[in-house]
């Protein structure tokens, strides 16, 4: 039987969400019904806002949330009623690269996580008159009080409380991002040089991972001062405003989406080198490379979701959270749902580096 709830919906032209009274259908098969504690807010779901990617609006959006599951759909394997769930990225869970532990490489990947419906076009939401709502951004649509999941977006996790489980929103799709980058695809050795463009919550997340390699140099490059003076903290060996001289360095991960710092990087990378493609410019960007540059071994490399095969990487960054190795509470700021568009105010001005909207419990 639908639910009522209460959405942060995005609409087109818009500058800002709104919350409101959606309908929300029983999950379907292979989805779950899951009531969130906390959802993180990212840039991807700033920059569908701004009409800058293809996400077809009205749509729900949040893709970084955490909850308890309150129903399951049919044919459900991979979690209960009860169980407390970090929600990431959806796949189809049955090609072969779902299947081999590959699922950021899915040939579904781009319309099951952007389109905000179900396979055959279908959502599980709509507002009070009865229009559908886009209700499965990457595979939850969870900046919601209630969200139907895929059960592919769902990680099972044990938590002491629901404060804790606030905590790892945004291990879903940042965090991971960010570390996966360096932990998943790089896989720098120990002396390597890493420059990292973007000191948001990626950037910062692989500013940690790429200490926990073992890495000789690690600059964090933002022009927000207290975000350098963080990743400074957190692991970088230096840092700067301007991207300046990379040559020398073994790898570049840029974050930011700003085309003419992915050139410049690509430029410079030494000899053998490799550029992490990170941040999304607007749809339908394009970069100039010199073909003969990248005959002495460069590599441009792309990156989604930090290459994770989130089944078993989410526990596995829970685990070095624990144990003081990835101290993701640096970067989180709560805010209540009554304060969504400041917490994407401080997003957009670089406040924030990861606002997280806390729900409280009914």
């Amino acid at each position: 039987m639908p639910i009522e709830s209460m959405a942060a919906v995005a609409h087109p032209s818009a500058d800002n969400f709104s919350w409101e009274r959606v309908l929300l259908d029983d999950p379907g098969p292979g989805e779950v019904l899951v009531r969130l504690v906390a959802t993180g807010v990212c840039h991807t779901d700033l920059s569908v806002l701004a009409g800058r990617l293809p996400t077809p609006l009205p749509a729900v959006l949040g893709h970084e949330g955490a909850g308890v599951i309150e129903a399951v759909g049919a044919g459900v394997t991979t979690a209960d009623i009860g169980d407390r769930v970090v929600l990431s990225f959806a796949s189809c869970g049955a090609c072969t690269r779902c299947r081999t532990g590959r699922p950021t490489q899915c040939s579904a990947y781009f319309p099951l996580n952007f389109s905000a419906r179900r396979s055959d076009g279908s959502t599980p939401l709509r507002d009070r008159s009865g229009r559908s709502i886009g209700g499965l951004f990457f595979g939850q649509s969870s900046l919601a009080q209630y969200a139907v999941a895929s059960q592919h977006s769902i990680v099972p996790v044990e938590v002491d409380n629901d404060d804790e489980l606030a905590m790892l929103a945004p291990i879903g799709c940042g965090i991971q991002t960010g570390a996966g980058t360096v932990l998943n695809l790089l896989r720098p050795r120990p002396g390597s040089r890493i420059a990292v463009l973007g000191a948001g919550a990626v950037g910062l997340s692989a500013v940690m991972a790429a200490r926990l390699c073992g890495a000789s140099e690690i600059v964090a490059v933002d022009r927000v001062p207290a975000r350098l003076d963080l990743a400074r903290e957190i692991g970088a060996t230096a840092t700067t405003a301007t991207a300046g001289e990379l040559r020398e360095f073994d790898f570049v991960i840029e974050t930011t989406g700003v085309p003419n710092l992915l050139e410049g990087a690509l430029e410079q990378i030494r000899a053998g080198g490799t550029v992490a493609v990170v941040g999304a410019p607007a749809s339908g960007t394009r970069i100039a490379v010199d073909v003969n540059a990248m005959i002495d071994g460069r590599t441009l490399l792309g990156v989604t979701e930090g290459g994770s095969d989130r089944i078993t990487f989410i526990p596995a960054l829970i685990e070095l959270y624990r144990g003081g190795h990835l101290p993701l509470d640096r970067l989180v700021r709560f805010y209540p749902p009554t304060a969504l568009q400041r917490a994407v105010d401080d997003a957009r001005t670089g406040i924030t580096v990861k606002p997280v909207i806390r729900f409280e419990a009914p």
